[in-house]
């Protein structure tokens, strides 16, 4: 079935069109185009987007879970109300996150993706993202110590023999055994990220050599300048900055950082090399008042308030709650345009993780797309050519 999105404006990667019209069949866009007739082929549905900005779909490569729901619970139903919560607000990607646990919940969390990947009613979720347990104490943010510890070669075997789902995995590269880490990754194809580290600029440096090319939520939960006696040493954040090749993340949700950081990180790192994430956890999507990160039923009690997940004594965030609609609203209000905070909720993800059939508008690609107005509130939210997502139905 040949469908037509008209009255649209146009999000592309470097501005915005009117008097578009986007085309698709069979789950993969055909044309973006202003000629009328560019098929010989009858089309079968036009959808009016009723002026509504129209962008490639949004892709969040690092969240925990929303709607009451974490992906270490376990279960299909775990999945599948955390995916539509994702989606209600644009998200048509999304790879599943756990934490630091043990390898049976690990293996339990991918089994569940299993069971509901392929799902049409809700977003594309490719692969997991594994966020421990190999961590650095000393950084572990809203991590439970008790599941971090270093390397071990056997418990990453059972893990990766366990699931072919995983598409990447963060981890402290200062510590020893890295190298061999970093090297059965990409012999899977998976990526290793740098995360929760106390690494200093040429641990980085070795890191980056190794395969480790993208830095896990940029800020939070990694090393910056510091002494060592009475010389300064530079950590993962100037490394960060400093390698033109590393990619990086950032929680856009208005806590984590300010608008300072945000505009200066686009302004030196550049879009390109950026994605933003939401890095939610379950309360995303629902009321403020106390929760669990991680699995409900041996997870961490948190609080979430003033629009963000804080531990039980307030002394440190304990992952967002939020969606990717809010991600985008901050970085315009941070005073990045509305193209180029599209583009790191799109093109800047899916080429980090390597998902060449989506981010982009061009024919071929997955017909994956984010309908929103300009509050940035979205009104449809469209995987594979399906609407998965309408405000009001």
């Amino acid at each position: 079935m040949t469908t037509k999105i008209t009255n649209a404006r146009v999000i592309g990667e470097n501005e915005i069109y009117t008097g578009f019209d986007v085309w698709f069949r069979d789950g993969r866009i055909l044309a973006v185009t202003r000629d009328e007739h560019p098929f010989d082929a009858q089309t079968d549905r036009v959808i009016d987007a009723g002026g509504a900005y129209l962008s490639p779909g949004w892709i969040d490569i690092h969240t925990h879970g929303a709607g009451g729901a974490d992906f270490l619970d376990g279960t299909p139903d775990a999945y599948r109300t955390a995916a539509r919560t994702h989606a209600e607000h644009g998200t048509t990607t999304l790879l599943p996150t756990t934490t630091s646990v043990d390898a049976a919940r690990i293996v339990t969390s991918a089994a569940a993706l299993d069971a509901v990947r392929d799902d049409p009613d809700l977003p594309d979720m490719p692969g997991l993202h594994l966020e421990g347990p190999y961590l650095a104490v000393s950084q572990k943010g809203a991590q439970e110590d008790r599941f971090i510890h270093p390397f071990d070669e056997a418990e990453t075997d059972a893990i990766l023999s366990a699931s072919d789902r995983i598409l990447r995995w963060t981890a402290a590269p200062e510590l020893p055994g890295a190298g061999r880490f970093a090297e059965r990754l990409l012999a899977r194809g998976i990526l290793p990220c740098i995360g929760h580290t106390d690494a200093d600029f040429a641990e980085v440096e070795r890191a980056f050599r190794m395969g480790f090319t993208h830095v896990t939520h940029l800020y939070s939960c990694m090393s910056t300048v510091h002494r060592v006696n009475a010389y300064r040493v530079a950590g993962v954040l100037e490394a960060a900055y400093y390698l033109d090749g590393m990619t990086a993340e950032l929680i856009a949700d208005g806590c984590h950082l300010p608008p300072e950081l945000l505009r200066y990180a686009v302004k030196f790192k550049g879009r390109e090399r950026i994605a933003l994430v939401t890095d939610s956890m379950r309360a995303a999507g629902m009321p403020e008042g106390p929760s669990i990160l991680g699995a409900r039923e041996n997870g961490l009690p948190v609080i979430v308030e003033e629009g963000v997940a804080k531990l039980a004594d307030r002394s440190a965030f304990a992952g967002s709650v939020a969606t990717a609609d809010r991600l985008v609203r901050t970085m315009v209000g941070a005073g990045i345009s509305l193209v180029d905070a599209v583009y790191m909720m799109t093109a800047s993800p899916a080429r980090i993780i390597g998902l060449t059939d989506r981010g982009t508008l061009s024919p071929g690609c997955r017909a994956d797309f984010t309908l929103f107005d300009d509050g940035i509130r979205v009104s449809a939210t469209v995987v594979g050519g399906r609407v998965v997502y309408e405000k009001g139905r």
